[in-house]
């Protein structure tokens, strides 16, 4: 009994790990009622699938993955009440006796609890045997088993519920992709020394409604394993609409570590003339393999694209890819630019950004500015470069070609704001 209290208690700090979680749970109700088999089965079609085992010695009998038909087994009969939960002996039952499965395995106690999903569907059963009677079983053992089932339930249902939420989410996603319910705004970055726009960054907006904010459209990609799939797609939406007469400007392109080393990537950008590209690393998370993300860059470089490394000062791992990949561009995050003119710390670690742009020979993009003290503040600190809503709003595609047309390129610095 002290194992069966040991799995309970150690449930809350199993939170991340179900499937361990589950494992324990079988071999303490196995272990308790002195049994050979304890499983775990999903209801697939007319199909019981064992998802968890626990039967030390009978793997060649019974292991995750193997199934039955629900007619050979007792599942059905025990969700109707024509059988009992726990059988100590299946001899004395007609129907576990008309069963093959009973004499092939064989079956001499049967204990088996219904996993029902808060929606009152069957999921499938938490399951005990012995291929021996024991008429020790009793209603206390019941119990034990239907406690374990609950547990087993409630971790099941939250699979199940996130389950459901990854299918919904790939539903949407692949609606976006396959009716490209997506545009482009493109955010001018500016030379604080010239006046001038240097480049644009590309921003994808969404259409479908109700309006939602493009990060929660990028989680959801990426929760829905489609992630690359959906910045394939922007980027080459963007690269089919940057045309001859913006040479003379760079697209920013936002990707992320995955993306860079996903070969669809390189069949992408092989062909074109990539000098008027710079590549924006995004991601936030620590990168596996540097040595083949910079093989997967120098490629890139090769083709003329400059790589940047975007949201600098956000985080631990922004500071390893500025290290590790040598960009050509760095990004100061919004959090750092934000205020940067009233708060000294912020001013030091920009410094210490600048400083270390100037020994590596890369450049300063202030990102987030949105107001003249922040702007003049940056440039005394040595910023030449940046974007913000106080620079620039991000344009439509069809303004930026009025922009253009109308040789309005330094409209940003020189006081033109955007709405």
């Amino acid at each position: 009994m002290q194992m069966l209290l040991n799995a309970i208690h150690e449930v809350p700090e199993k939170q991340g790990a179900r499937s361990e979680t589950l494992q324990r749970a079988l071999e303490a109700v196995r272990t308790h009622l002195g049994m050979e088999v304890a499983y775990l089965s999903e209801f697939v079609g007319d199909t019981s699938v064992f998802r968890a085992v626990d039967a030390p010695g009978l793997e060649h009998m019974i292991k995750p993955g193997d199934s039955r038909s629900l007619d050979d087994v007792y599942c059905r009969h025990i969700l109707a009440g024509r059988l009992p939960e726990i059988i100590p002996d299946t001899s004395k039952e007609p129907i576990c006796q008309e069963m093959p499965i009973t004499a092939a395995v064989p079956i001499g106690s049967h204990v088996s609890i219904p996993i029902v999903l808060p929606n009152g569907q069957p999921y499938g059963m938490f399951c005990c045997l012995s291929p021996f009677a024991n008429d020790s079983l009793n209603a206390r053992d019941l119990d034990v088993v239907r406690l374990f089932a609950d547990l087993a339930s409630h971790q099941i249902a939250q699979e199940v519920a996130e389950q459901n939420e990854v299918a919904s989410k790939q539903t949407l996603i692949r609606q976006v992709l396959d009716q490209r319910e997506f545009r482009l705004v493109f955010q001018p970055i500016v030379d604080f020394c010239k006046g001038k726009t240097r480049g644009y960054e590309a921003l994808c907006r969404f259409d479908p409604l109700p309006y939602r904010s493009p990060d929660l459209w990028i989680n959801d990609a990426k929760t829905a394993g489609l992630a690359v799939e959906l910045e394939l797609a922007i980027i080459d939406k963007a690269l089919g609409m940057w045309t001859d007469n913006l040479t003379s400007s760079y697209l920013a392109l936002n990707t992320s570590p995955t993306t860079l080393c996903d070969p669809r990537l390189e069949l992408l950008l092989s062909e074109r003339d990539l000098s008027s590209i710079v590549i924006e690393i995004t991601e936030h998370n620590a990168v596996d393999d540097y040595k083949l993300l910079n093989e997967q860059l120098n490629n890139l470089r090769k083709l003329g694209a400059k790589v940047a490394i975007d949201d600098a000062g956000a985080g631990f791992s922004s500071l390893r890819h500025i290290v590790q990949l040598s960009p050509d561009l760095i990004k100061l995050d919004m959090a750092l630019t934000r205020g940067i003119d009233t708060d000294a710390s912020r001013r030091a670690l920009a410094s210490a950004f600048v400083f270390f742009a100037r020994e590596t020979g890369a450049e300063i993009v202030a990102e987030g500015i949105e107001t003249e003290a922040e702007l003049q503040t940056l440039r005394a600190l040595g910023v030449n470069s940046g974007q913000g809503y106080y620079l620039g709003r991000p344009l439509e595609w069809e303004a930026l070609q009025m922009l253009l047309d109308c040789d309005c390129s330094s409209h940003a610095y020189l006081g033109q704001h955007h709405a």
